[in-house]
């Protein structure tokens, strides 16, 4: 502010020398009396104080002054405003390179920026300041890298003929030469572990590993070893796996699924198709997503849900944090969404792992029902249903679908169409929450249930199962 100020004056002070370049008086000493007259140029008096007239020589050289003055003071006037643009453009000039900064002077730093200005402060964030000028992705990634393995498994299956081929009625046409067994037919598979122990012990999916006749594990820096298969539970869908490694191998570092948060960040590591040590990066978008809602009723999971891109191959490695430590276990996509995976919490992990390691397998129990949640609005939606075959009690509950043949449930009275809505004096109101309640009880504990049949209300003890794998 004060450049313009100082501008300003400047441009009013070059204005009063110009203004006294071009005088418009003049001076003339009288003969008689010995005054100063002072006159005006543009006047024709000459007559002093005591009233004599000054000689005519003076007169026609005023004349001449007058004549030729205006002229003058035109071109004066026109000199002064050339070199006053002049001037201020000059001025201006060097007051913009003042503002200006200089490009080799580098740019002020806003982090420590602390005069109180406009300027917001910018702030490094954690993750900068805990790795650096690096990218946490890459620091991630590092930390865990060597521990992430490729497992290829091998499978052969046999298939026999159709049953028409053997018809003797077939036979009178071809022959009793027709091969009764198609040849052997080997099928590979392709996932993703982590290690787990530095002793050799590697968690993956059990889909990736179950009924496979050879599995081999690959490290990063290209070792491989024969794998075995040490436990596998489906209901979780978790398996171990064992190798015998000649030295100590890299070990990844496990967290706690319990500190996440939706929006933390999500790092996810395979080898999806095939591509080795490919990384993918998003966010945790909602947790505790159960595996009914997912659509894979048979497992008793919820799930951490993520955007960062999971494909097949990615199954059974790790999803990270930002500080590289492993939060869950890459498992399940929806092929009919974009953008949509799902992992197995690290702590859920973490329990599996160890009976899986101790027994090689996991005791689940079960009561033995296929159910649905229950509102009083679908109950209503039901019952006013003119084909619908049987009427809903409208309550909050459980509502059985079916019921599995030889089953406790079966055992103890459940019938098709009762409403479950407290056990153990505990209310129920979702299918999540009355399975977490069984998979969290022991083995053969007795359950008193209550359940809603029509108008009646009963009470009926359901002593616990443990759940047969398929075979």
């Amino acid at each position: 502010m004060n450049r313009w100020k100082w501008l300003k004056y400047f441009a009013v002070k070059f204005n009063s020398v110009v203004v006294a370049v071009a005088p418009h008086y003049t001076s003339q000493k009288c003969s008689n009396c010995g005054a100063i007259v002072k006159k005006s140029l543009s006047t024709r008096t000459h007559k002093c104080n005591c009233g004599c007239e000054l000689p005519r020589k003076v007169n026609l050289l005023h004349e001449l002054v007058i004549m030729k003055f205006p002229q003058i003071s035109i071109s004066i006037r026109q000199l002064s405003s050339y070199l006053l643009a002049v001037i201020l453009g000059a001025a201006l000039t060097v007051a913009s390179f003042q503002v200006l900064p200089s490009h080799a002077e580098p740019a002020p730093d806003l982090i420590n920026v602390t005069d109180g200005s406009d300027i917001i402060t910018q702030k490094q964030s954690p993750v900068n300041a805990t790795f650096g000028s690096t990218s946490f992705v890459t620091a991630a990634v590092n930390r865990v890298g060597k521990a992430v393995v490729r497992i290829d498994t091998e499978r052969t299956i046999t298939r026999r003929i159709d049953p028409f081929m053997e018809d003797p009625f077939f036979r009178r046409f071809f022959g009793d030469g027709f091969p009764q067994q198609l040849p052997p037919e080997q099928l590979r598979g392709l996932g993703s572990g982590f290690i787990i122990d530095k002793r050799g012990l590697v968690l993956t999916n059990a889909h990736v590993v179950d009924n496979a006749d050879k599995v081999t594990v690959r490290l990063k820096d290209g070792r491989s070893y024969e794998g075995k298969v040490q436990g596998i539970d489906e209901i979780t869908d978790l398996a171990v796996v064992k190798i015998n490694p000649d030295q100590d191998l890299p070990v990844a570092a496990l967290g706690s699924s319990d500190t996440v948060q939706v929006g933390d960040w999500a790092i996810a590591v395979g080898n999806p198709l095939g591509f080795d040590n490919t990384v993918t990066l998003g966010i945790v978008s909602t947790l505790k997503r159960s595996s009914a809602q997912v659509g894979i009723a048979d497992k008793r999971l919820d799930f951490i849900q993520t955007d960062a891109a999971i494909n097949p191959g990615n199954s059974g490695g790790p999803l990270l944090n930002e500080r590289g430590e492993v939060i869950g276990i890459n498992t399940a996509i929806r092929p009919d969404a974009m953008g949509i995976g799902f992992a197995i919490p690290i702590d859920k992990a973490k329990e599996i792992a160890l009976k899986l390691q101790r027994d090689g397998k996991v005791i689940h129990p079960y009561l033995g029902v296929q159910m649905i949640t229950l509102t009083p609005e679908l109950a209503r939606q039901n019952n006013t249903d003119p084909n619908s075959p049987i009427q809903i009690p409208e309550i909050n509950g459980i509502l059985v679908m079916r019921v599995i043949p030889n089953s406790p449930a079966a055992s103890a009275g459940i019938r098709r169409g009762d409403v479950i809505f407290q056990i153990d004096g505990e209310p129920v109101t979702s299918a999540d929450q009355l399975q977490n309640l069984v998979e969290n009880s022991r083995l053969g504990q007795l359950l008193q249930v209550k359940v809603q049949r029509g108008n009646q209300t009963k009470l009926l003890s359901i002593r616990t199962a443990e759940l047969q794998e398929p075979v």
